[in-house]
């Protein structure tokens, strides 16, 4: 406990990482503690229906292995007692060992701010060592928590240096967080197919006559309702889906029950973990092999990893150890005891071993389980686009948040509509759940053995564990993920080579995308700077251009220029641009940032925030807060803009109006002419009248500052004009770049054509929107063109 105590007191210093605001070290309170990420905490009756929504999404995959892990295990041989009890000891402390132990006590902990995934461990790494670059839009935005020296342990400060020392070692962490994110991806677009198809073949136990084409249709049916039911949402989903998962678990668990009463309850020895060690050096190759099916008993762990975003630690362990463990325990004791009878029952061992009049509810069922088990994929494929995304691996998608009291339950509909071609192209062209079997399970266990690394990295570095309380643990799981792992890679030529080669693919596009993005981000870097690096004063007190386009004085033009900006920090892009091209600039300036939180809504008072750049005259930078329910850009923007502009300058002109000793009443009467008395007089209520309008003329006269932006610049700039600066930023490669480089990057300038430019979806109206192009080099040194 006193170790969690420091830990806190630790990360809630500001790093020495952070950014750095241009002309003000405090950022003029332009970022809110409100800004970084935090996990929602949630107790009490919403905590226990999202851990009944859980068991809707999560746990339809694990729950409907019954229906295919022993014939998977045995393959076309009916098992001796001694084998089948070997195997269901290992089946039985698979699901002991991975999602109780591992995930559900020890994986889950390794969270960034709520979100899960191994990519989401590797950002979280990201924020305790320095192995990454980052977004400029998005730096501010990440709340960097790196330990000092004396914080750390010798052995753990040894571990953080030789990872950051390392250049092969964050290569390589950033392909495992890559490999991760596309293997699950790449399971998605099996695990739909495998279960809906394991479920509808169970009506040729019902209907033998039922022909092959006739499964395969219905299967491929089910599939695309399935995706067509995702803009639902996760809440609406999985409330729905729960009541089918609960009943399916329950009923096998009751079979379970039935059988080891009246058939054979000595199989039961099979919790003796012996068991599974003697079934290993019994069958020695042969049962090295059959791990490849016993593995298929806790697929869907991955996901529930990558789920938690959308649910909750406390919601998932709730869920899983009050309903999910115990009924799967049962079930798979209660096959065995069938099957120790009937041998042959193991090809259908849900099916089969289901008492007589009740073949047909529980196919029922099956089917209704098996569209749920392809939830927990679907959704978590959302989170992990969602969050290589936000992390600049993949092109922008329009990603929907489907709730406003759980602020990570998401759907992105262009991720499902390629889910839905790909599984139902999978479910056809596979056709059998045999054929399906070898293609599955190998991207699992590759992610579980990911998992382990990148947890037991998070311990040594953010947890701050001491290496030999880590060291054992991580040494008898990646032990076991070996052991899982090698059997698996034997269905590579099988049929897994699929999945591999689709999660490759997939790793390639991700890792071209973020090489493409930081070579935009060095050639943009150019135009990151403070507004000295652009402008500067003569010693006449005219601005001049500077550097290398310097000696040319700026003029001034009448109205109010917003220039949009992308990373709210130092100067904007577009208005280096805009004044190095036109050599001009408008009388009244304003630097607008729109920063995005993962929040539902933003309160209108807390949404705009102001700062005055004190370099430029008249200059301001506006931040607008907006969260994913907020609709913030309307046609009045400007007006908004304006209005909070103006009761910024009301309130710093309080501290000028106390200086000059002008009387409240006074004040009082020049606030309603800017529409704001009580920011100059607080207390003092009052109109003009004609009588009074020549001492309020005065009063303005006594308070005008030529060097400072004062009210009534601005409403004659807001009145004059009001112009939308856009930034269109077109990128080329370099002349000189090396060839591969130069493959590289135009395959990314391909993609990025083609990818959703946010800004081109702003409605703005277009007689007052300027949109500025301009060109960038990328390559070795990333030179603008003139």
């Amino acid at each position: 406990m006193g170790r969690r105590s420091s830990r806190g007191r630790s990360l809630d210093r500001k790093s020495t990482r952070s950014f750095h605001a241009d002309d003000d070290p405090n950022y003029s309170g332009l970022l809110r503690p409100g800004d970084y990420k935090k996990r929602q905490i949630f107790s009490g009756s919403k905590l226990f229906f999202l851990a009944y929504q859980s068991i809707g999404v999560i746990y339809g995959d694990i729950g409907t292995s019954p229906l295919y892990v022993f014939s998977s295990t045995f393959g076309n041989k009916a098992p001796s007692r001694d084998n089948l009890i070997g195997v269901t000891s290992l089946i039985l402390w698979a699901l002991i060992a991975y999602p109780t132990v591992k995930y559900c006590l020890i994986v889950l902990n390794a969270d960034n701010e709520g979100e899960g995934g191994t990519f989401s461990c590797y950002s979280l790494l990201s924020r305790y060592v320095n192995i990454t670059h980052r977004d400029p839009k998005e730096e501010p935005l990440v709340k960097l928590e790196r330990y000092k020296t004396e914080e750390l342990s010798r052995s753990n400060r040894h571990v953080r240096n030789v990872v950051e020392g390392s250049t092969f070692l964050k290569v390589l962490l950033r392909v495992i967080g890559v490999l991760a994110v596309s293997m699950v991806m790449s399971d998605g677009v099996l695990t739909p197919a495998q279960s809906v198809l394991g479920a509808v073949q169970g009506l040729n136990v019902a209907a033998p006559d039922i022909s092959h084409g006739v499964v395969i249709g219905v299967t491929c049916a089910i599939l695309v309702l399935l995706f067509a039911i995702q803009p639902f949402g996760t809440t609406k989903l999985g409330a729905t889906f729960a009541p089918i998962v609960i009943i399916w678990l329950g009923l096998l668990a009751g079979f379970g029950i039935n059988n080891l009463v009246h058939h054979d309850w000595r199989v039961l020895k099979a919790f003796n973990p012996g068991e599974a060690f003697m079934y290993l050096i019994r069958n020695k190759e042969e049962g090295w092999k059959s791990l490849g099916g016993v593995l298929l008993a806790f697929t869907g762990v991955e996901a529930l990893f990558a789920d938690l975003g959308a649910f909750s630690k406390k919601a998932i362990r709730i869920s899983w150890f009050s309903w999910c463990l115990p009924c799967l325990l049962l079930t798979y004791t209660g096959q065995a005891a069938y099957i120790s009878v009937v041998p042959s029952a193991y090809a259908s061992p849900v099916f089969s071993t289901c008492p007589k009049g009740a073949v047909i509810p529980t196919l029922i069922l099956a089917v209704l389980a098996a569209i749920v088990a392809s939830q927990a994929i679907i959704t978590a494929t959302f989170q992990l686009i969602s969050q290589i995304i936000k992390l600049s691996y993949f092109p922008p998608l329009k990603v929907i948040h489907t709730s406003k009291i759980y602020h990570h339950q998401l759907y992105v509909p262009m991720a499902n509509y390629l889910l839905c071609i790909g599984t139902v192209a999978v479910a056809a062209v596979f056709n059998n759940t045999n054929s399906l079997g070898n293609a599955y399970g190998v991207c699992v266990i590759f992610v579980t053995f990911f998992d382990t690394l990148m947890t037991a990295l998070t311990a040594l570095i953010v947890w701050r564990v001491k290496p030999y309380y880590v060291f054992l643990p991580w040494l008898a799981f990646a032990s076991l993920d070996g052991a899982f792992l090698s059997s698996a890679l034997l269905k590579v030529p099988t049929g897994a080579w699929f999945t591999l080669t689709l999660a490759a693919i997939l790793a390639l596009i991700f890792l071209l995308w973020r090489f493409g993005k930081e070579s935009q981000w060095r050639a943009e870097a150019e135009d990151r700077h403070n507004i000295s690096k652009f402008v500067n004063r003569d010693d006449a007190g005219n601005l001049r251009l500077a550097g290398y386009k310097g000696g040319e004085n700026l003029s001034v033009i009448k109205g109010l220029g917003i220039y949009f900006d992308k990373s709210g920090l130092k100067t904007p892009q577009v208005f280096s641009q805009y004044i190095s091209k036109f050599v001009c600039i408008p009388e009244v300036m304003v630097f607008f940032h729109m920063r995005p939180l993962e929040y539902p809504t933003v309160s209108p008072d807390e949404r705009f925030i102001v700062s005055r750049i004190k370099s430029l005259p008249n200059c301001y930078r506006v931040v607008l807060r907006y969260g994913f329910m907020d609709e913030v850009i309307t046609p009045d923007l400007a007006s908004l803009i304006y209005r909070n502009l103006r009761e910024y300058v009301l309130r710093d002109m309080a501290p000028r109006v106390a200086e000059k000793g002008i009387p409240a009443p006074e004040m009082a009467m020049l606030g309603p002419k800017y529409g704001n008395a009580q920011a100059l007089a607080p207390g003092i209520e009052t109109s003009l009248n004609d009588k009074d309008a020549s001492r309020a003329n005065s009063t303005e006269e006594a308070l005008h500052d030529e060097e400072q932006l004062d009210l009534v610049s601005l409403e004659h700039a807001y009145e004059h004009r009001v112009l939308y600066i856009l930034g269109k930023e077109e990128l080329v490669v370099k002349r000189g770049t090396r060839w591969w480089k130069q493959v590289l990057l135009r395959t990314f300038l391909l993609f990025r054509d083609y990818s959703r430019n946010k800004m081109s979806n702003i409605k703005l109206p277009t007689d007052r929107l300027v949109e500025l192009g301009f060109i960038k080099e990328m390559g070795d040194t990333g030179r603008q063109k003139e």
